[in-house]
């Protein structure tokens, strides 16, 4: 069984995935091609936002997001200790410290309730990820970002796609972020990634600092990187896109079978009311987490986790007064979450045999 099924997506589109490709080594335009401009215009429609800034990673997305906002060293970001790494080791590149605040116990994603708490007149911005594939409570986030004037960045590297109250992630804050990492939703054959916007000074200065602060050739206005997004995977995700609705579709639909087959249990994802999730994991709590993995295995289900050691106990982040004990929700998350096959083309069939395999899982490490 595959844990995310990229060879069946292939035979299924790879007439127009092909197609593309081939057009981009016709016209040789590997580096900001044509089909650059033509995926930035088709992701700005997607989301509903003004700007589009494709760019060569998710991680890169959320540099030129700080760098466009002008973080320096000594300004804190506040954001979530659970989480991917890019979320905060972009934060320490740029000499930056992060403020963590624990996490909601349902949604994974950051409590919203504690973050007046966490900041203070050295807060330059606020990082919500939308884990998961479900949105953050983007209104409440930006509604507290607003009485201070801090802008709000959504790390939405597993959200696009997703809606919160009928709007789609990307289009939440100040910027959003993705990634098109071929595990994505939305993923190409390499990294890649974005930034959206409706600011056209930020939009502007993006632009520039994906390719080395040029604000035209030769002449560099700003001290920037080479974040830019090669053309051929651009030229993948513009195939990918034409049936990605259908996929999210798809998606939903199989972890509803999934809340069917498991919610007597164990503990099945929780998507709050005005969300809708792409699913980019689906994962649930369980005991004895090494057990019941072992298990699975041993029925020939893959599973993983994300992510066992929360970012405030990584040893690279380690900070004097925050250890263990700081953010007991994270914490405790961490050491009980595991991820299912998830991905359009899982038959419910499949889905049966993973739930049964489960359902024996849970007596094992109960018993």
């Amino acid at each position: 069984m595959e844990f995310i099924d990229l060879k069946t997506q292939y035979a299924l589109l790879k007439s127009s995935i092909d197609s593309r490709i081939q057009a981009v080594l016709d016209h040789g335009q590997y580096v900001l091609g044509p089909e650059v401009a033509e995926l930035e215009q088709a992701l700005a429609s997607f989301t509903g936002s003004t700007h589009c800034i494709a760019c060569s990673s998710g991680t890169d997305a959320l540099l030129l997001a700080l760098m466009a906002l002008d973080l320096k060293p000594g300004d804190e970001v506040v954001t979530t200790p659970f989480s991917f790494v890019a979320t905060v080791e972009t934060i320490v590149l740029l000499g930056a410290k992060p403020v963590f605040v624990d996490i909601d116990p349902k949604t994974y994603n950051i409590d919203e309730e504690q973050l007046l708490n966490a900041i203070t007149p050295k807060t330059k911005a606020i990082m919500p990820v939308s884990l998961f594939g479900q949105c953050a409570e983007m209104d409440v986030i930006n509604g507290i970002a607003e009485k201070f004037g801090i802008p709000v960045i959504e790390d939405g590297a597993q959200s696009f796609g997703a809606t919160y109250k009928g709007r789609r992630s990307g289009q939440l804050s100040t910027i959003g972020c993705t990634s098109f990492f071929p595990s994505k939703p939305l993923g190409c054959y390499g990294d890649a990634g974005a930034c959206f916007t409706n600011d056209d000074h930020l939009a502007l200065r993006m632009r520039q600092l994906r390719a080395h602060g040029q604000d035209r050739r030769y002449h560099h206005a700003l001290v920037g990187m080479n974040g830019r997004i090669d053309t051929l995977q651009a030229a993948i995700l513009l195939a990918k896109l034409e049936t990605f609705e259908e996929e999210v579709a798809a998606r939903t639909r199989v972890a509803a079978i999934y809340g069917e087959l498991l919610s007597d249990f164990i503990d099945v994802p929780y998507i709050r009311p005005h969300n809708s999730s792409v699913y980019a994991q689906y994962t649930v709590q369980v005991e004895d987490r090494k057990a019941f993995q072992e298990a699975l295995k041993q029925d020939g289900i893959p599973t993983a986790v994300h992510y066992p050691i929360p970012l405030h106990l990584q040893p690279a982040f380690l900070a004097e007064g925050v250890g263990r004990g700081s953010f007991p929700v994270a914490e405790s998350v961490a050491e009980r979450v595991v991820s299912l096959p998830m991905h359009p083309y899982l038959d419910k069939q499949s889905q049966q045999r993973v739930a049964e395999s489960i359902e024996r899982a849970v007596e094992l490490v109960t018993a």
